[in-house]
């Protein structure tokens, strides 16, 4: 029955390339009552809800599932990262598009949930069908944030519709209206969803409240930010708080952290999970009580499917000065003020000191290291009898997130991808309490982001109001400290560039020069001959420079065939 679901699928997909506006299939097409006659051909239904999330790097032309590469919420569409060349959003320089297919499958999407709630109203008994319509009610929620995070206003429906439906002409519903609409769905996807997360990844109550807490913040901070509607930022942040501490309090999540890992290394080892031996302790992905909803990989059922590991140490993905700057000293200072700060004249020494996410994140000079490809573990015993090869850095700032220390074939890594995880949930609840009011009691950062801080560095300085008071004569504020912790834990996970968009310092950040390390006066002077890049005025490595940014550029413009086939959807501001 599945596959007969699937072909339906398919069919209705060819038949709404040929129509335009939203691009929706006639409802007819999915009406056979044999199909919603049945409670399990509802999951069945749902099941196909779970490829439409982020993911590593898919094959396809919806880039808003591309999480590591050219997506709308890929980091190297932001200050921190870049590959072999900038792109065109990074850079500034991006167009209005004569079609995007991000818009015309989320919407297309948004039609197949929609159907299934309706399908759901007519069948009983409604109990047999709780789940699948909670599911339901969660992807659209899930669908619409994404239209709102690229294009602010957009067409709310609530019923699948048929293409000559005036809902499909009509005007754009404001963003207000479609984050509220959210929530209220997130809200009954967890009355109607189990409590308890299950173990072939389908979503429960507390993921659709995760999902709520990082809706409500970025729309509480998009309005207050871009001096929108404050009464709707008070209610947004409100709602992530309540949703962040609902999770919270559940008991369900904890972050992930193993002794036998030797305690710091668990943050880089908790994105390398898999179901064979792939770390030093044994574990695998049950050990794993911090991802809330994840993106399921195999290395035989569902492999990856990029080279993620090669991609990942070779220099394709490169991180910038600026991210290296932002990892606290162990005093829990930022390094422009703390006396613990070494500098960076010294092979490593900016590494020194410093938090162990930079180490677990970044590969010092000179470091050894395996990966799939010839340099990999052979035992698990201990560094020195597992490593076969060893390879060293020669260049800036290097990745090593998301490369596995096993022998596995190209592209066949298998961990998942994290969609929401508790230190989200947790650093959403500090920031969503802090912008409510501009401050935070030490009892609730300790509840939340020091938990974060600490897992990697359980003797670093918590992050206190007498930390900030104490040093903010030197430019220390309890804002800035949040924020620095959240880009550093969620680096390479897609959230930078739409943060920078709802702080709205997008502005002052992105037309910034791209930096590596610094090169004139240092130990890679002499070391690193062969550098072929310019440096600037401080003796910084220039990877890229003249950057711009716009007003316009908070929003993606709409596609203009959508706007030629409906002239009332109008156009973003700035790309009229």
């Amino acid at each position: 029955m599945k596959n007969y679901i699937l072909k339906l699928a398919s069919a209705a997909g060819c038949a709404m390339m040929a129509v335009s506006c939203l691009d929706f299939s006639p409802e007819e097409q999915l009406s056979d009552s044999q199909v919603w006659s049945r409670a399990e051909n509802f999951s069945l239904f749902s099941t196909e809800f779970y490829e439409w999330t982020r993911g590593f790097r898919p094959s396809t032309s919806v880039t808003y599932m591309n999480a590591i590469g050219d997506g709308p919420h890929s980091d190297t569409r932001s200050d921190l990262l870049c590959e072999a060349s900038v792109n065109t959003f990074s850079a500034g320089s991006n167009s209005i598009p004569s079609t995007d297919e991000n818009y015309k499958q989320i919407y297309k999407r948004i039609y197949y949930t929609n159907l299934l709630l309706q399908k759901a109203a007519g069948f009983e008994p409604q109990d047999d069908i709780t789940e699948p319509v909670g599911e339901a009610y969660f992807f659209r929620a899930y669908l619409y944030f994404e239209l709102v995070q690229m294009f602010g206003d957009c067409i709310w429906t609530g019923e699948p519709v048929d293409v000559d439906s005036e809902v499909l002409y009509g005007n754009r519903t404001d963003r207000v209206t479609v984050i509220r609409n959210c929530i209220s769905d997130l809200k009954s996807a967890a009355d109607l969803l189990p409590e308890t997360p299950s173990e072939d990844g389908r979503v429960c109550s507390y993921t659709a409240w995760a999902l709520i807490s990082r809706i409500g913040l970025y729309e509480g901070t998009w309005q207050k930010f871009h001096n929108g509607d404050a009464a709707a930022s008070a209610e947004f942040l409100s709602e992530a708080e309540d949703a962040a501490k609902t999770v919270m309090d559940s008991g369900r999540y904890e972050l992930f952290y193993s002794d036998a890992l030797g305690g710091r290394d668990s943050y880089r080892y908790m994105f390398l999970l898999e179901n064979v031996q792939c770390n030093p302790a044994g574990l695998t992905k049950s050990a794993n009580t911090e991802y809330i909803f994840a993106r399921r990989y195999d290395e035989t059922l569902k492999p990856i499917g990029y080279n993620i590991t090669q991609a990942t140490l070779n220099n394709t993905f490169r991180p910038t000065a600026k991210l290296a700057q932002m990892y606290r000293c162990q005093d829990g200072l930022p390094i422009s003020i703390s006396p613990l700060y070494q500098g960076e004249d010294g092979q490593n020494s900016d590494f020194e000191n410093r938090d162990n996410r930079m180490n677990g994140t970044l590969m010092q000079n000179g470091q050894t290291y395996w990966n799939n490809d010839g340099t990999w573990r052979t035992t698990w015993t201990s560094d020195e009898a597992g490593m076969t090869a060893s390879r060293r850095v020669n260049s800036g700032y290097a990745n090593y997130k998301w490369a596995t220390e096993r022998h596995v074939t190209d592209e066949s890594e298998g961990y998942d991808y994290p969609i929401i995880r508790y230190a989200e949930v947790l650093l959403n609840y500090a920031e969503a309490v802090f912008e409510q009011n501009e401050s935070i009691t030490d009892e609730q950062l300790d509840e939340s982001l020091n938990l974060v801080r600490h897992r990697s560095n359980p003797d670093m300085t918590a992050l206190s109001n007498e930390l900030v008071d104490s040093h903010a004569s030197e430019g220390m504020t309890m804002r800035e400290e949040i924020r620095a912790e959240r880009t550093v834990e969620l680096f390479m996970e897609g959230f930078r560039i739409d943060d920078l968009k709802r702080w709205k310092t997008a502005e002052d950040e992105m037309p910034q020069d791209l930096l590596g390390i610094k090169y004139d006066g240092t130990w890679y002077e002499s070391y690193w001959t062969d550098m072929s890049y310019t440096t600037n005025s401080e003796g910084r490595i220039v990877l890229y420079t003249g950057r711009i940014w716009n007003e316009r550029n908070y929003l993606l413009p709409l596609p203009s065939d959508e706007c030629q086939l409906n002239p009332n959807l109008g156009q973003n501001p700035g790309w009229e």
